[in-house]
């Protein structure tokens, strides 16, 4: 089976997207830089939307 199969494994997926937008909102203030609150929005939706395909694809998949 391949590591990535298992539906454990798509949070960890999906939270690599949340934790770089949560690094790049909190990292923004003391690097000197405007909060992009439109940037932080898309790339933690765009966590979420990795990890609900990841866990579809996975889910819809042939246990072979």
């Amino acid at each position: 089976m391949h590591p990535i199969r298992h539906p454990r494994n798509v949070v960890v997926i999906g939270g690599a997207f949340v934790i770089v937008a949560a690094l790049y909102a909190l990292g923004a203030v003391p690097l000197g830089y405007n909060i992009e609150w439109a940037g932080v929005t898309m790339l933690a939706a765009l966590g979420i939307a990795m990890s609900l395909m990841a866990y579809i694809l996975i889910a819809g998949s042939s246990r072979d």
